[in-house]
């Protein structure tokens, strides 16, 4: 025994041998991921921190670009603005497309791919077509809007005018990713189990009964899914307000947005480091009110 002990003490211990098969799948994405979001945000964060002066050059100015947006009355006023948009917008698209959904589910409706490729076909087409159809129609000189009044001897007001831009803005939105989230809501209505419809209609329920104590709080994972991503859209406002402005430019101005505050500030004015600190303040923003929208989802998940 104290021989085979010996043996084996001196006996060299076997090294364990990594497996290095995950990383070969998941180094590709964090290289990609690196490349394309860490390497542009670390890059922005550096880039607020600086300020390019005609006499000094390039200085150091710590956190001061961000004190400046903070009291620029500017980038409040998009910011309210956007979460104006965000309030009003973004239930009437959801519920519209709760609507949608439920309607596709219902298994009362025929010709079901039918209906779920025409509602969501606006999706398909590229934001700035979009823009450009919807602007078509909103002019009060020409188009639909124009055409309307001049047949119809009537009055309708120009929907790029400074009181109804904003709901014109959303109007196009709402046609756009209405189709987006009702697949979102169809998709997790499809997963719902089978077995609590037939325990709903053995209790009696009636189908609007089902739709509010079981369609809707089965797929509320879906809602705030749906939710948050509505209120990133929101507060990424760009491309449906820098069409328009073209159309409109003494109604929608260069800072109608945060982002195209940044933009403008970046590309129009030269002024690329307080734009970044514009970008991140608006980025912090979009996140904690996102989070606060998770956070609430989640605990009514929790409390069911």
């Amino acid at each position: 025994m104290t021989t085979q002990a010996a043996v084996g003490a001196i006996r060299p211990r076997r090294r364990i041998r990594r497996d290095w098969a995950g990383w070969w799948f998941v180094g590709p994405f964090s290289l990609v991921f690196a490349i394309v979001l860490i390497a542009p945000l670390v890059y922005a964060v550096a880039l607020s921190l600086f300020r390019d002066t005609l006499i000094g050059g390039t200085q150091f100015v710590g956190f001061e670009n961000y004190a400046t947006a903070l009291t620029d009355p500017k980038f409040w006023d998009a910011t309210l603005r956007v979460t104006v948009f965000l309030f009003v917008q973004v239930p009437i698209m959801l519920g519209l497309a709760m609507v949608a959904a439920l309607a596709l589910d219902s298994a009362r409706l025929r010709f079901v791919p039918f209906y779920r490729l025409s509602i969501f076909l606006p999706y398909a087409v590229p934001g700035v077509v979009a823009v450009m159809i919807w602007g078509y129609m909103y002019g009060s000189q020409f188009g639909l809007v124009a055409d309307l009044n001049r047949w119809l001897g009537t009055a309708i007001p120009a929907p790029l005018s400074n009181t109804f831009v904003l709901a014109a803005i959303g109007n196009i939105v709402t046609w756009e990713f209405v189709g987006y989230n009702m697949l979102i809501f169809f998709s997790a209505l499809q997963a719902v189990p089978q077995e609590q419809y037939e325990a709903a209609e053995i209790d009696g329920a009636g189908p609007f009964r089902t739709i509010f104590s079981i369609k809707i709080p089965s797929i509320r994972g879906a809602i705030v899914v749906a939710t948050i991503f509505s209120i990133i859209g929101s507060f990424q406002l760009f491309n449906e307000p820098s069409v328009l402005q073209k159309i409109a430019p003494n109604v929608i101005s260069s800072y109608y947005t945060p982002n195209m505050y940044a933009y403008n500030l970046s590309f129009a004015g030269s002024q690329f480091n307080y734009a970044a600190a514009i970008a991140i303040v608006s980025g912090i923003i979009t996140m904690v009110i996102a989070y606060v929208a998770q956070g609430i989802g989640n605990g009514k998940e929790r409390n069911r």
